[in-house]
């Protein structure tokens, strides 16, 4: 590896590298996905399949990624005291399954609705709807413990082979010539339950026995974070679903919207593969009180996340409508300017992401949920204010996430203050000052 590539991977967490991978190819599938269902479908029948797309990747993120995130930040505060993750695992799962419980008897109480009001009243729409979730729900509890534990390279290759998974299985659907939507939208969940059974066994040799977990220890910020999540996704998925109920005979809009938000939400995609090691390394440096690799790690992140603005806001605003057309089958529909609001969207998006985790760290749920309600309520107002539906909901985006980074910017200032003023400002025994101690265990496993 040449110099600058080797300080290229030293500013990123540790973890980072090792989870790359399976996100470029999860990301690619995202892509692959819906490009083949946009050339093998309807109109119609790509627009229920978008909004499914987006509701699964809004409602679905927003109850389990949650989960995700405080078992990372739970097993990775554990795992550097040296404590085994065995008994979070089994409480978590159990926790995950009445989570999960609950949803699907929601999508089946409420599936008359639903299937008139979002998929022109097809029901096995929302059967593969509950489908999702349910993938979601085992994938996402997996994770969180991989990531706590550091075991990024099991991690990574669940996010590979359920990418890959979709890859072939919306692929082999496309060539086929299978035109329905409910086939390409149970790629959903087949995908991610396949893979996380086959990276079951490492996980469950990695997670040792160890002290018990009491249920306050799990849940209490649990609510709030799956409040600040559902926010969060209706801030970055909102403008195709306020498309559908503004402008609901507009299919062509709704399908090209889906197509373009995430185009233009290609530093997303890598961005995800910052997220579980860079909460797992500032949870283990709070941990152990290093607040000086806690405030060097968000800087270069934030260093990272700009870069990853400008390489993919850039190429996205000049070849975005041009691209939409050319890999999704989507009619010209939007500009440039589309493609600038979403671009724009995202980078504040993304900062919003590493704030949050940051304001997870100090256990600040209530204010990252206080955060992502300002941001949601700015989008509600721009959305609703007059002028072409198009450019409402885009600008709606981007206005949403800057207001809730500034939020986060105020209250991180706040939380830090009162840590430093409350904990002492050396470097525990044995910890060279500004390196996390991370969790025990190879992050390359």
């Amino acid at each position: 590896m040449t110099n600058p590539l080797k300080k290229a991977a030293a500013a990123l967490p540790p973890g980072t590298v090792a989870v790359a991978g399976g996100t470029v190819v999860l990301g690619a599938a995202s892509y692959i996905h819906l490009g083949a269902a946009g050339h093998s479908l309807s109109t119609d029948a790509m627009a229920n399949v978008s909004l499914l797309w987006t509701i699964v990747m809004s409602v679905g993120i927003g109850l389990f990624f949650p989960i995700e995130q405080e078992l990372t930040r739970i097993v990775a505060a554990r795992a550097a005291l040296g404590h085994g993750a065995a008994p979070v695992l089994r409480r978590a799962a159990l926790l995950t399954g009445g989570i999960l419980g609950v949803t699907l008897a929601a999508v089946v109480g409420a599936s008359g609705p639903l299937a008139r009001m979002m998929f022109h009243g097809d029901r096995e729409l929302v059967l593969a709807l509950g489908a999702a979730f349910a993938g979601m729900a085992v994938c996402y509890v997996t994770r969180g413990v991989l990531a706590g534990l550091g075991r990024f390279g099991v991690y990574g290759t669940q996010l590979g082979l359920d990418g890959g998974l979709r890859i072939v299985l919306a692929g082999g659907l496309a060539v086929a010539g299978v035109d329905s939507a409910l086939a390409f939208s149970l790629v959903l969940a087949v995908a991610p339950v396949i893979a996380t059974l086959v990276t079951l066994p490492p996980l469950l040799r990695a997670a040792r026995p160890g002290p018990g977990i009491g249920w306050p220890e799990l849940c209490s910020g649990l609510g709030l974070l799956i409040c600040s999540t559902l926010l969060s996704q209706a801030v970055v998925n909102a403008a195709v679903v306020s498309t559908k109920l503004l402008a609901p005979s507009d299919s062509a809009l709704i399908a090209a919207l889906l197509n373009a938000l995430v185009l233009a939400r290609v530093p997303l995609f890598v961005f995800g593969s910052l997220q579980a090691s860079l909460l797992s390394g500032l949870s283990a440096a709070i941990a152990v009180g290093d607040r000086a690799a806690f405030s060097g790690m968000l800087r270069r992140i934030g260093a990272v996340v700009g870069l990853l603005g400008l390489l993919g806001g850039i190429p996205a605003v000049a070849l975005g409508p041009w691209l939409i057309e050319v890999l999704f089958g989507a009619e010209p529909v939007l500009g440039r300017t589309a493609f600038f609001w979403m671009s724009a969207g995202t980078v504040a998006y993304m900062f919003a992401m590493v704030l949050g985790q940051a304001l997870m760290v100090f256990k600040r749920h209530n204010l990252q949920l206080c955060c992502w309600a300002l941001g949601t309520a700015v989008l509600a107002a721009v959305t609703f204010l007059p002028g072409e539906v198009s450019t409402r909901v885009v600008v709606a985006y981007a206005a949403g996430s800057l207001a809730t980074v500034i939020g986060m910017l105020a209250a991180l200032r706040f939380s830090f203050s009162r840590s430093v003023a409350n904990q002492p400002a050396s470097a525990p025994d044995g910890a060279e000052p500004g390196v996390p101690l991370l969790s025990r265990g190879s992050a390359g496993e």
